[in-house]
């Protein structure tokens, strides 16, 4: 029961924020793809005024960084090692 509760309080430390403007990924399937590995983390969907990049890249901002990809799922992989 205590390793539910300590992997429960580390997954809502997350910060976790996508654009939903991005033309570069789905909304609907960046959301899934970002739950199953920050599994309990609320994903934030707005406009994150990151417009350069994002115009030309895949992107996610997680625990204070953006991380841009070519493609939403090398954005994924990249974000992976900055999850908590």
């Amino acid at each position: 029961m205590e390793t539910t509760e300590s992997n429960k309080g580390r997954a809502m430390s997350n910060d976790i924020r996508i654009c939903d403007k991005c033309r570069h990924i789905r909304v609907k399937t960046m959301v899934s793809k970002l739950q199953n590995i920050a599994p309990g983390t609320d994903v934030k969907v707005g406009c994150k005024s990151y417009c350069g990049p994002c115009s030309r890249y895949a992107f996610v901002f997680v625990n204070g960084r953006y991380i841009t990809a070519p493609t939403e799922d090398e954005a994924v992989e990249k974000a992976c090692k900055y999850v908590k």
